[in-house]
């Protein structure tokens, strides 16, 4: 009788306290804790850099095509010109490296500086104006790539069909390098003060 009592005692009692009977008396729960749902921020946009006054990035933009073309006629000239006075000494290169090796090894100081800085050098005008003329290619990778497509395209075409010319790596990984150089002194900033930066976001 005495449980049926208890029983009937914790029926009666309000939910809330939530009271089950255990080992013959009432035990008092305390509520669960209410949890607040978490606030969602919604991400702020990065403010941009502006671009030069369009009376100012109109003639940079003409300056550098100009440039670009008078670079291609002259890299034409120096890299598809016949040299049939060379031709028993010129031989192809695939292995990175092994014309460098060459120039070390047995060129003179003058050779081998006229060899790798003028490589070099045939490079900077594609890391200085790759990034006015192209405005989705002015990142440094892209400027890379376009150079590294562009000389491998030349070198092919000086192995399979100029006389005196052959193909040779080591003159597309210099021409690459002379890329790097011309977008790290100029060309990266020459490309943001012409174009706008595409506009990113990022959480608070």
């Amino acid at each position: 009788m005495e449980d049926h009592r208890m029983a009937r005692t914790a029926l009666r009692l309000p939910t809330v306290l939530r009271t089950p009977l255990r080992r013959g008396r009432l035990e008092k729960t305390e509520p669960e804790p209410v949890v607040e749902p978490e606030r969602v921020t919604e991400p702020a946009p990065v403010a941009e850099r502006r671009p030069l006054p369009l009376p100012i990035r109109l003639p940079i933009m003409l300056l550098a095509f100009i440039f670009m073309v008078a670079f291609a006629i002259a890299l034409a000239r120096i890299t598809l010109e016949p040299s049939p006075a060379s031709e028993a000494l010129t031989h192809s290169n695939l292995r990175p490296g092994n014309s460098l090796k060459a120039y070390f090894d047995y060129g003179t100081v003058r050779d081998t500086l006229k060899q790798i800085g003028g490589n070099v050098l045939l490079g900077v005008p594609f890391g200085v104006l790759v990034p006015v003329l192209a405005p989705r290619a002015r990142g440094v990778l892209q400027v890379l790539f376009l150079t590294a497509l562009v000389m491998l395209m030349v070198e092919l075409t000086q192995g399979a069909l100029i006389t005196g010319r052959a193909f040779d790596i080591d003159d597309v990984i210099l021409n690459t390098t002379g890329a790097l150089l011309g977008w790290l002194l100029l060309g990266r900033r020459l490309g943001r003060a012409v174009h706008a930066r595409r506009p990113k976001v990022v959480a608070d």
